[in-house]
Order: C-alpha cells, then structure tokens, then sequence
C-alpha cells in the first residue's frame, strides 16, 4: 500500500459508515412512505420556525421532501410578530382581548398586507427555491374559508375585538385544484365574511387549518410550535405525552398553557371530524416535521380520534 493509498483509506472507511448510516435511515422511511403516499397531509406553520432564518429554510426544504416523495402537504400560516411588527412601524395599536387581537379597519388593511402580500410570498419563495412548486393564496380565494364574527371572552365578559372572525365554513375546491396540478398550497388565514361582501376577518391559524384539514379529509394535521409538544402536569417536562385520545385531550385542555389551548382545541377538532391523526410538534427543531412523519418513534404529541366501542384504543395510521 502507497502513503496516499494509507492515508485515505481511514476516510474512505468513514465514509462508507456515513452512507450505511444514510441509507439505514431511508429504509425506516420506507413504510411510511408507502402508508402516506399521496396522503393529504395540513400543516400549521407558526411559532420561531417562522422567524427564524435557519428553521425557515429547514421547513421549506421539508415541505420540499414531502412533496417529492409522494406526499401532498398543504400549509396554513398567520405571522402574529410579523403584523405586530408592521403594525408598530406605522403607529398603529396592537391591542389584545383575551388572546385575540383587536382589529379594527385599519389595522385588518395590515393583517391582509402582510399575511397575503408578505409572509405568504416568503413561504412560497423559500419552498419554490427547492423547485417551481409553491402557489400562494388566502382564505378569501374562491371563498375558500367562510367567517363569522367573534367576541373576545374574558373572565365572564364577553368583549367586541372588531374584525377578527372564526371559521365556520370550507369550500376547498381552490387548494384541490392546486393539489390536483402537483402544486403545494400555501393559504394565508383571511376569512371573508359571507354577511358583508366584500370584508375580509382575522381568523386564527390553528383553527383555520384544522377546519381545512378536515373540508380537504387529510390523513394527518401537522402543528408546528415551539415546545416539544402536550404536557400532562406543565411546566413539568418530564410529563410529555407521546399520544392521547381526543377525550383525553379535552381533558387536559383546562390545565395547558394559554397558547397551547388553541393548538390543542385545533387537534381535537380535526379529529372528531375525521382526520385520523393530529399532532403538536417543535418546530424549533430542524426537520421535526419529516421525524414525525418518517420515523417509527415520532415527534411531539400525536392525538387520534377516540376508539369506537368495541374496538381497541389506540391511534389510527
């Protein structure tokens, strides 16, 4: 053997264990790409993975990955700190009524602006830099979301907060044709109000996306946040839960954390409408969405829908 044989053979070594170490992890992928092939899947894209530059362009390329093994992933978003921001640059109040925003004309022109016109174009920039695939559009696109007026309520007062709204209907045939061109929606949560041609509602993301993921019957809800998922007894971290029925889940809802109450209010809305899985993931951490879907032991907290009489409890794939 030469010099520079003996010198690269501890590196061609190393190598080879890298790629063995590749390709073991493509074949645990592979049952689950052959369950979720095709599969509808929503994900809700929020928290500091939407404000992070390093997580952006970790969950673009996975929305990327997605798509290009099969799957077909539709995203939601909101951008709170980013109509917060625009908000504060033009002197405008950001003021909230028991976790909602007051929203006034003034202040639903920006949510639009931004929502549609900033946050949504990043998305669809960072996911078609993996190749022409991201097409933007909001709820008020062929009506996509139908909205209705909420009040905020605090304590036992019942608040007027403006312009935002809830989701009360679906007419998903706008992201279908997306979907059915080989295209990934990506769907800001501006809801028009049927009662008032013409005006638009802020509707929260999480709610939006579980109300989609139900009108479109995917297979899972993905939600993005930013801790590692459900606790049983928080701020304990050891009481994670890895999955729970929807019964459960309402259970906990009275003892998790304000901004987890309409992540998890989401979940168990989509699975009692059908769709078979929800989860709450980190989206802190890099790639956690294609841990979650590509992996035997999962990410997060994973809530299914309750067990039928008779049947044994336990989560549906």
């Amino acid at each position: 053997m030469t010099l520079t044989q003996a010198l690269r053979a501890p590196h061609d070594a190393i190598a080879l264990a890298d790629a063995a170490t590749k390709a073991a992890a493509l074949i645990e992928a592979l049952p689950w790409l052959e369950r979720f092939r095709g599969a509808l899947v929503v994900v809700k894209y929020g928290g500091n993975a939407m404000t992070e530059e390093a997580l952006k362009a970790s969950f673009a390329q996975d929305v990327a990955f997605l798509r290009y093994v099969g799957l077909r992933p539709v995203v939601v978003h909101g951008g709170g700190p980013q109509i917060g921001s625009m908000l504060d640059r033009l002197g405008l109040p950001s003021e909230f009524r028991g976790g909602l925003r007051v929203t006034t004309p003034e202040v639903m022109d920006v949510v639009r602006m931004v929502l549609t016109g900033q946050v949504g174009r990043e998305i669809v920039g960072l996911v078609n830099a993996h190749g022409a695939m991201a097409v933007g559009l909001s709820g008020e696109d062929g009506r996509l979301f139908e909205g209705r007026r909420r009040k905020a309520v605090v304590g036992d007062q019942e608040y007027d907060v403006g312009l935002v709204g809830e989701v009360v209907g679906v007419n998903p045939g706008a992201v279908m044709d997306i979907v059915e061109a080989g295209r990934v929606p990506v769907v800001s949560t501006v809801a028009p109000d049927p009662d008032r041609p013409g005006q638009a509602l802020n509707v929260n993301a999480d709610s939006a996306a579980a109300a989609l993921a139900v009108g479109l019957s995917a297979r899972k809800l993905v939600v993005l946040t930013d801790v590692e998922g459900i606790y049983a007894g928080w701020p304990d971290r050891s009481t994670l839960i890895a999955r729970m029925s929807a019964s459960r889940a309402r259970e906990l809802l009275p003892t998790v954390s304000a901004g987890m109450i309409p992540k998890l209010e989401a979940c168990i809305r989509a699975v009692d409408g059908g769709v078979p899985q929800a989860h709450v993931i980190d989206g802190r951490q890099p790639h956690s969405m294609l841990l979650e879907v590509f992996t035997a032991a999962g990410i997060g907290t994973q809530i299914f829908p309750d067990p039928v009489a008779g049947s044994s409890a336990g989560p549906v794939e």
